[in-house]
């Protein structure tokens, strides 16, 4: 199996794609995991596994009109296998396997056939703390969300450390690497970046869609400006950051997968000459993540 990914946006080969089949019960409350399942319980609106069904296999026949190659987990039953992002991720033309959240960590079992598969896997140690939607990569840049020690053990919404941060650093030493320490929230789904790429997202060739109060220090906006110019940003507000409008999913760096309700950014896309890709995914939405965090690229055009 070929592993080739650099970036977010070059031309999309093959995808591991999440499934909503025999998600398991509603949680109790205080065993939530993320703000936005937390407020779904609270609202009695838990998303519904039929309508989550319809709405990604609605995304898979969109990736696979592109000539995609799409990979499934296996089903394990009563178990929330949506978010493939997280379980592993590729970089350049390896596999990492980190070790999750217990709550999340059995969900690696559904792609182990894939993993098995693959050559280049490196499994990270299990102190060194990493979630797939942290990572987010940019040619020679990679830029990881994290959480420091006092945070990270105070929250169950950090998901990559410092250990995490350090471990991605020594496996790529000739590429830069930018820490963003994230702002955390276990109940306020306004006030919480549950990953990097739920508050930016690189598109195009040198664009990006950010939500600039994600981020703990304001040296990190800068920067983050400075790299890719004050004019290539598309910057959301705290709502659009509710309704994950970063969390769009490039199949090519013209062609964009975003969601129906995405009125604003959907027209500001397509002004900028991008094709978007227009499907619902608000059922989706309500476990906290969107149409990049159920994909896990396993390759893309150089």
């Amino acid at each position: 199996m070929n592993l080739n990914v650099n970036n977010e946006t070059n031309k999309l080969v093959s995808v591991v794609l999440g499934i909503a089949n025999d998600l398991d019960d509603k949680p109790d409350i205080d065993n939530c995991i993320d703000p936005k399942t937390r407020e779904s319980i609270i609202n009695d609106n838990y998303p519904n596994e039929i309508d989550c069904i319809d709405e990604i296999e609605r995304f898979a026949n969109i990736l696979l009109r592109y000539d995609i190659e799409v990979l499934r987990p296996k089903n394990i039953k009563n178990l929330n296998q949506i978010f493939s992002r997280d379980i592993a991720f590729v970089i350049e033309n390896k596999l990492f396997i980190p070790e999750i959240i217990k709550e999340r960590n059995f969900e690696k079992k559904g792609i182990d056939k894939i993993i098995n598969d693959i050559k280049h896997k490196i499994y990270i140690p299990k102190k060194a703390k990493i979630e797939g939607g942290d990572i987010i990569l940019y040619n020679d840049i990679i830029f990881i969300g994290y959480s420091k020690t006092s945070s990270f053990n105070n929250y169950k919404v950090s998901r990559t450390n410092e250990k995490g941060l350090e471990f991605i650093k020594n496996s790529f030493p000739n590429k830069k690497i930018y820490g963003f320490e994230l702002i955390k929230n276990d109940h306020d789904p306004y006030k919480n970046i549950l990953h990097l790429d739920c508050t930016m997202q690189p598109i195009g060739n040198n664009q990006l869609i950010l939500y600039e109060n994600g981020f703990k220090n304001k040296n990190d906006v800068e920067l983050i400006n400075k790299i890719f110019g004050k004019n290539n940003i598309i910057k959301i507000n705290n709502k659009e950051l509710y309704n994950l409008n970063t969390n769009i999913f490039s199949i090519d760096n013209q062609t964009i997968v975003s969601n129906t309700s995405f009125k604003k950014l959907n027209t500001t896309l397509e002004s900028l000459g991008y094709k978007v890709e227009k499907t619902k995914y608000d059922e989706i939405s309500k476990f906290g993540g969107l149409f990049r965090c159920t994909t896990l690229p396993l390759e893309r055009k150089p």
